[in-house]
């Protein structure tokens, strides 16, 4: 008896969305550039290869693990603008490997989309056993693989076929067909790695992006509430303008820019989840380090395109289609036909 595979697609109205974009991540996600984030996610299952595509519309900052157990490969399949990974200027069609509890490390200027893929460790005998250099478990570690020129367009394109043949078709696939696609697509995904040797890191900031992970490494640890930039400088031991330099080496914005927007994803996050009769717009606000309403709104709605309080009214909106059961519905097959964007935001 054959099986279908599973599909969920679903529209992103925010950054928060992009938290559960890769399955199994654990991910921090900041806003850094203005605008209303929109953007499609879709998430497939090909026998045991999870594979998730997305794409958003503004620039944004992602750190966190991408998965505990299992290597990851992502490829950057479109942006509008420049795109790091850890220290490495990423190109459209470019693959990296993050080993299962490595750290990822990112930076968007500009929307982008992706495709990524997870195995697990056990499975790389199974899945490259013809390729030497890759059927050694201890090969696959953290790594930027550039994408040939002339490949990478069909590539992508192949990637975007499969995938929406899959998820545009009712048809149940055996256990080889199943073992086919799947193949397919590990081929696709890991063809730079095949054919190329991985790159040396081609920015030279590693100082910078040392302190900014030590800043971003303060502020997880402590918590969604405001910290003043003299306390982090304080803790740090740098100076501002050694902080300054520092952030818009490897970010492309300065500290107190960086700290106000991430406050603003605190509190974007924490008015969604928020109660209304327990606690208002304002007060949320005061938590998070702003006093004055009126500027805050302002500040808030340059970043995200809309006010405080239109984020608290489709948070009761939604919180009211999860009381009646509504939930992430999975699409009809047949009716929805927009293939993923796979070429850009």
């Amino acid at each position: 008896m054959g099986q279908s595979t599973p599909v969920q697609v679903r529209s992103l109205e925010s950054f928060e969305q992009l938290k559960s974009a890769v399955r199994g991540s654990q991910r921090e996600i900041v806003q850094i550039e203005r605008g209303h984030m929109r953007g499609q996610l879709t998430q497939l299952s090909i026998g045991d290869l999870p594979v998730d595509l997305g794409a958003f519309s503004v620039g944004m900052r992602s750190t966190g693990i991408l998965s505990k157990d299992r290597i990851a490969v992502g490829m950057l399949t479109g942006s509008a603008g420049r795109v790091t990974q850890w220290l490495n200027h990423v190109h459209v069609g470019d693959v990296m490997v993050t080993p299962a509890g490595d750290e990822h490390d990112g930076r968007y200027e500009g929307g982008a989309s992706f495709a990524v893929i997870s195995f697990a460790p056990a499975d790389i005998p199974l899945l490259f056993g013809s390729e030497p250099r890759l059927a050694d478990v201890n090969a696959w570690k953290k790594a930027h693989f550039r994408a040939a020129p002339r490949g990478r367009a069909q590539f992508m394109a192949r990637l975007h076929d499969i995938v929406a043949r899959l998820r545009d078709d009712d048809t149940e696939l055996d256990a080889e067909a199943i073992e086919f696609w799947k193949r397919s697509i590990v081929e696709i995904m890991t063809a730079a790695i095949r054919l190329n040797d991985p790159t040396e890191s081609d920015r030279p900031l590693p100082s910078a992006h040392s302190i900014v992970r030590k800043v971003e490494d303060y502020l997880d640890h402590a918590g969604a509430v405001p910290v003043h930039i003299s306390k982090i400088c304080s803790k740090l031991s740098v100076s501002r303008r050694t902080l300054h330099r520092a952030f818009h080496d490897a970010l492309g914005v300065g500290p107190v820019a960086y700290l106000q927007r991430r406050r603003l994803c605190n509190i974007h996050s924490a008015i969604r989840d928020a109660d209304p009769s327990a606690m208002t717009i304002a007060e949320i606000a005061l938590q998070h380090g702003f006093l004055n309403v009126g500027r805050f709104s302002g500040y808030y709605r340059s970043l995200f395109d809309e006010y405080p309080s239109e984020t608290f009214g489709k948070s009761l909106a939604l919180q009211r289609r999860t009381r009646r059961g509504a939930g992430w519905p999975g699409r009809d097959r047949r009716r929805q036909k927009a293939s993923p964007n796979l070429a850009g935001p």
